[in-house]
């Protein structure tokens, strides 16, 4: 049994923090299958998964000497999994960003966005109509924080709204649903 083996990952962290290569493997092999899951879970881009999967684990190379650990009540994964949030709420900006339609497709007619695409094949029924219903503002805080699962914090980050105004949204579309569902 390697020594690796036994060490937690707060300690295999402070060894990389001291560039021990072994440990960071180590504590990729053990994180990696995890945070690859939880990140699909807010994003079924497969390309941006990887990205941010890179980005992260690159940040802990280079950052592993900023993790201050149990000292302060935090834990390992708990600050690769905000590492790893918060390069993924990046990667949904520069995507927001870099979506912008050209300026020749002004007058082009609308089509359906991807989100309500992916909203009629997921949600059906009585349920998928009654949030094709809600307002549109309304609806994507649902979409984000029930359909992708995203925490208030990173749908005010996503949407760029703050975090009062996701809370009161998210309240109201859930008393228009059960209203629509009753």
């Amino acid at each position: 049994m390697d020594e690796l083996d036994e060490l937690d990952e707060e300690r295999l962290l402070r060894r990389v923090a001291k560039g021990d290569r072994g440990a960071f493997d180590e504590l990729y092999r053990r994180t990696a299958p995890w945070l690859a899951v939880r990140l699909r879970r807010r994003c079924a881009d497969e390309q941006i998964v990887a990205e941010v999967m890179q980005e992260t684990y690159l940040a802990v190379w280079r950052a592993a000497g900023a993790f201050a650990g149990s000292a302060v009540g935090g834990s390992a994964v708990g600050w690769l999994w905000t590492i790893a949030a918060r390069r993924l709420v990046d990667a949904f900006r520069r995507r927001a960003h870099h979506a912008e339609p050209p300026a020749a497709a002004a007058g082009c007619a609308t089509v359906p966005a991807a989100e309500e695409e992916a909203l009629a094949g997921t949600v059906g029924g009585d349920v998928g109509d009654a949030l094709r219903r809600l307002a549109p503002e309304l609806r994507e805080v649902l979409q984000a924080t029930v359909l992708d699962g995203l925490t208030v914090r990173e749908t005010a980050v996503l949407l760029r709204l703050p975090e009062g105004t996701v809370k009161t949204r998210a309240r109201r579309a859930r008393i228009a649903m059960r209203e629509e569902l009753a």
